[in-house]
């Protein structure tokens, strides 16, 4: 879906409504974890009018890098595509924390967590669904011997 531009924005303009609302305050920049959030980040933060920024993972930890810095006191909402644990959008958390920002909300597209992740900071989506899965040998798509294919960035 975000490969098209003109979705991306509407998707972004309308997180952005979102985080504004929860915020409680100012928005100075939008943070957002490669890949997956970097263009929906980049909508969010051109629809609030500031600057959207993305951290990498270096040697297996959140990063910033490509000369990307946080001020001490910056007022930031991290942004991701999907949040099925929350992992990535928590590190990226503590790394602006230990940075200095303040971080006042996250957001993403879609919740596959059914809402019960905890971020320590206020947050949206635009839609929420509660993934099924399974244990290995419970999986009826693997009794049926179909390819376990894994999405997203992360080697499990």
């Amino acid at each position: 879906m975000l490969r098209f531009s003109t979705h991306a924005e509407t998707l972004g303009r309308a997180l952005a409504e979102s985080l504004r609302g929860l915020a409680g305050g100012s928005i100075d920049m939008v943070v957002s974890p490669a890949m997956g959030g970097v263009i929906i980040g980049h909508e969010v933060g051109r629809a609030l009018g500031v600057p959207a920024i993305f951290t990498e993972r270096e040697n297996g930890a959140m990063t910033l890098r490509r000369g990307f810095r946080i001020e001490p006191g910056t007022s930031v909402v991290v942004v991701e595509d999907v949040v099925t644990t929350g992992l990535s959008t928590r590190e990226v958390i503590l790394l602006l924390q230990n940075a200095g920002a303040r971080v006042l909300a996250a957001g993403s597209i879609i919740d596959r967590s059914g809402g019960t992740v905890e971020l320590g900071v206020p947050r949206a989506a635009l839609a929420t669904i509660k993934a099924a899965a399974w244990q290995p040998d419970e999986c009826p798509l693997c009794k049926q011997g179909s390819p376990v294919v894994k999405p997203g960035s992360r080697a499990v």
